[in-house]
């Protein structure tokens, strides 16, 4: 049992993670970042929610790229095989769901 403050949480880098919980092969984990990740395609399903700050959602379908602005309480479903990139604008927090082992 804890608790996370989810405005307050920081990691010593960017994309830095607690974890929350695994249940099963599902893990939920708290970022902190002000950089952008890198473009990758997860094994599976990933729910991607906004706590603090703004992320600029890049994201390709039949090659063609897209974009979604993202705020608090903002959430980005990744189907399994849909390659991202979060570009955060500033500080940002974010709660990720994927399966266990997922990048």
């Amino acid at each position: 049992m804890f608790v996370t403050h989810g405005k307050s949480f920081t990691a010593e880098r960017a994309w830095g993670a607690r974890t929350i919980a695994r249940m099963g092969e599902v893990t939920t984990r708290i970022h902190w970042t002000n950089e952008p990740y890198r473009w990758h395609v997860n094994t599976g399903e990933e729910v991607f929610v906004v706590l603090d700050g703004v992320v600029e959602m890049r994201y390709r379908i039949d090659a063609t790229e897209y974009s979604a602005l993202l705020g608090p309480g903002d959430i980005f479903h990744a189907c399994e095989g849909l390659a991202h990139v979060a570009h955060p604008i500033g500080e940002a927090r974010i709660l990720v769901v994927e399966q266990a082992g997922s990048e």
